[in-house]
């Protein structure tokens, strides 16, 4: 039985920030065996933003040691189901990143990765349960959206769940 049929949907969302957490004290630390047992093999990654700031990457695949300095200190974490979204900044560098993480069964299987880039979380739904075969009303529901990007002029995105 895997742990999303065990959990409730407020514990699973308590138990995938967890799993996120405990990937950054690892990423921090540099416990590169924490790390590999936190990650799907077959993580699916996208980035957004300047190619310069792909720090994640190349601290996950040890591509560069350029990047053993930068450190990833989350100052919010909120979790919608599976999703779990991490905001932080480093002033040092006026930069600042968002990352959403897909949790599947204790394990992280996707990361979005946005740096410079002003993010919106929204749910969609269906309004009052209304449904037909030919006509489907949804509603857009804004849930979180990003505050460390300093009122900077920086592309925004919406991030659907």
């Amino acid at each position: 039985m895997c742990i999303s049929e065990l959990a409730q949907p407020l514990e699973l969302e308590e138990i995938n920030k967890r799993v996120v957490t405990t990937l950054y004290e690892a990423l921090n630390s540099r416990d590169v065996d924490t790390v590999h047992r936190s990650l799907n093999p077959d993580l699916e990654w996208w980035f957004h933003g300047p190619p310069i700031h792909q720090h994640l990457m190349r601290i996950l695949t040890g591509s560069s040691s350029d990047d053993s300095s930068f450190t990833f200190i989350p100052h919010s974490i909120v979790a919608f189901g599976s999703t779990v979204i991490v905001e932080g900044d480093d002033k040092q560098l006026s930069v600042s990143w968002v990352h959403a993480w897909t949790v599947t069964d204790g394990i992280i299987s996707q990361v979005r990765e946005y740096f410079n880039t002003s993010v919106t979380v929204t749910c969609f739904g269906d309004t009052d349960g209304f449904s037909s075969p030919d006509l489907s009303i949804s509603t857009c529901q804004s849930v979180w959206q990003s505050k460390l990007c300093d009122n900077k002029s920086v592309p925004g995105l919406l991030l659907a769940l």
